[in-house]
């Protein structure tokens, strides 16, 4: 069971991800964490992503690629794997096809958890952290019993940077222009599975489900 996920901000990416991990028994795979894995590792590929990285570029598709056939080339992927994070691009997205195809494996179902940028920006923008413990909260959907101060230790809620209306528009801004043609490629290949990321989370849960096991079709429209 091979999987792509794909989610903006706020959806619940990380919640179903780690469901998916737990129903089906494959790792999820981040090339975020594969990078820093590596670079710890002082692996060859790590080595030469930290020289760029020191030097302020981006690491380059054919590292990224590299970490990821090698990171599929491990046990725990014998049965499949979420990618989480790869592909951002086209280019990106044709050459993990081809990759896949050299160690006989293809990407059965591309996940898209879909939720309106309105609630999005609703979810993100009224969470709230304790200054001190760092106890979270949600100024709607988990107040505290007094405005602005935690419940736990009584100490100052702050809001977090990224997680300011200005920040998340940005946020969702630079997800859409990424996400866009890749949605459109892989609606092209009959792999990408639309889920609703609103609602409970147990129903999100049933919709990947049906997909997964049911064999369900993808967006042709």
């Amino acid at each position: 069971m091979n999987l792509i996920l794909f989610g903006p901000p706020g959806a619940g990416k990380g919640t179903q991800a780690q469901f998916i991990v737990e129903r089906y028994g494959i790792p999820q795979i981040s090339t975020g964490d594969m990078l820093r894995s590596a670079v710890k590792a002082k692996s060859k590929l790590g080595l030469e992503a930290k020289a760029i990285m020191d030097a302020g570029g981006l690491v380059s598709d054919e590292i990224v690629l590299g970490l990821v056939k090698d990171r599929l080339s491990e046990n725990d992927c014998t049965n499949g794997f979420i990618l989480d994070g790869f592909p951002r691009t086209i280019p990106q997205a044709d050459a993990l096809m081809i990759l896949l195809e050299k160690i006989g494996k293809r990407v059965e179902h591309v996940i898209s958890l879909e939720l309106e940028n309105a609630e999005v920006i609703k979810r993100l923008s009224g969470r709230r952290t304790c200054s001190s413990c760092g106890k979270g909260s949600h100024i709607t959907f988990e107040p505290t019993r007094v405005d602005g101060v935690c419940d736990v230790c009584g100490s100052a809620l702050i809001q977090r940077a990224d997680d300011t209306e200005e920040t998340v528009k940005n946020r969702l801004e630079v997800y859409d222009l990424q996400t866009a043609p890749l949605k459109a490629y892989y609606v092209s290949k009959g792999l990408l599975r639309h889920v609703s990321g609103s609602g409970a989370i147990s129903d999100i849960q049933k919709q990947i489900c049906s997909f997964i096991d049911g064999g369900g079709t993808g967006d042709h429209s």
